[in-house]
């Protein structure tokens, strides 16, 4: 069982993408206030997820931001949800917020599809080192979230 606490939420992302990778790797750089903790969509814990969550990963594959089971983002929004988390100048992208989400997820949608051609793509998961595991759930779902 993983001991979550409640104020956590998760990022689970396509842990295969070279761009998602790099891009959680950041995140863990910004994340000063320990507020994420990851997990890959191809991993049985990331699964459960898209499944209890209702989600057709043929339709969205890329990202998707959980922060309770009623409460969870996807695609643009996930992003700048994140990214609005950071605080200090990452601020300025709330002005992203005016864009309507129709034209915000067209351009992520357009990026997502190439992300493999651009960027990459590993034939597994990324092995988070020793110093970055505790922040990757790896085992049982706690049964606090819902799941």
């Amino acid at each position: 069982m993983i001991d979550l606490p409640k104020h956590k939420k998760i990022i689970l992302f396509d842990g295969m993408c070279n761009l998602c990778n790099k891009s959680v790797l950041k995140v863990i750089g910004w994340d000063t206030k320990d507020n994420f903790v990851f997990c890959a969509l191809q991993s049985e814990i990331g699964a459960t997820f898209v499944k209890n969550l209702g989600i057709d990963l043929l339709k969205m594959d890329s990202i998707i931001l959980y922060e309770s089971p009623k409460n969870f983002a996807c695609k643009s929004t996930a992003v700048l949800k994140i990214m609005n988390s950071f605080g200090g100048w990452w601020h300025l992208t709330q002005i992203c917020w005016l864009v309507p989400p129709f034209l915000r997820n067209r351009i992520y949608d357009f990026i997502a599809k190439k992300r493999y051609q651009w960027f990459g793509q590993s034939d597994r998961c990324m092995q988070p080192n020793p110093a970055l595991k505790k922040r990757f759930l790896s085992s049982a779902i706690p049964s606090d979230l819902g799941l």
